[in-house]
């Protein structure tokens, strides 16, 4: 008997930043920058006794992040464990003239109904705006 691969639902979310591709990098590889910017899911992060781990408080209660991240190539990627779901989000973070282009995909859990992923897709343009607006400003 053979399982039948099920291809998810995905969306993928860019955003141009106009600062150096190193420095985009840097910062969202840095796990304690994440509740600056990902002002709806992140609301607190600690670093947890599982080495590369780290301890969220969402709105939806704990989680836990990891980021599994390549400096060479700007990978990003990512893991989100919580009580109701686990995913993966592949990231990137690439050149665009002397800037960076952030990309992120979104893969809809199957606990996730098409309503609530729409609706928490959609509220990363709200994280992905702040993190433009830090990144360029510093505010």
């Amino acid at each position: 008997m053979s399982a039948t691969a099920v291809t998810a639902r995905s969306v993928t979310k860019t955003v141009s930043i106009n600062r150096p591709v190193a420095e985009v990098f840097a910062f969202l590889a840095d796990p304690a920058n994440w509740p600056a910017w990902a002002v709806v899911n992140v609301k607190a992060i600690e670093p947890a006794n599982d080495p590369g781990w780290w301890l969220m408080t969402t709105p939806h209660g704990p989680a836990r992040l990891r980021i599994r991240s390549n400096p060479e190539l700007a990978l990003l990627d990512h893991d989100y464990v919580e009580d109701q779901a686990s995913w993966q989000v592949p990231a990137r973070v690439v050149p665009n003239g002397t800037g960076a282009e952030f990309m992120i995909t979104f893969f809809q859990p199957p606990a996730f109904t098409d309503a609530f992923f729409d609706e928490q897709v959609a509220l990363v343009d709200i994280e992905l705006a702040t993190l433009k607006r830090i990144l360029e400003t510093g505010a």
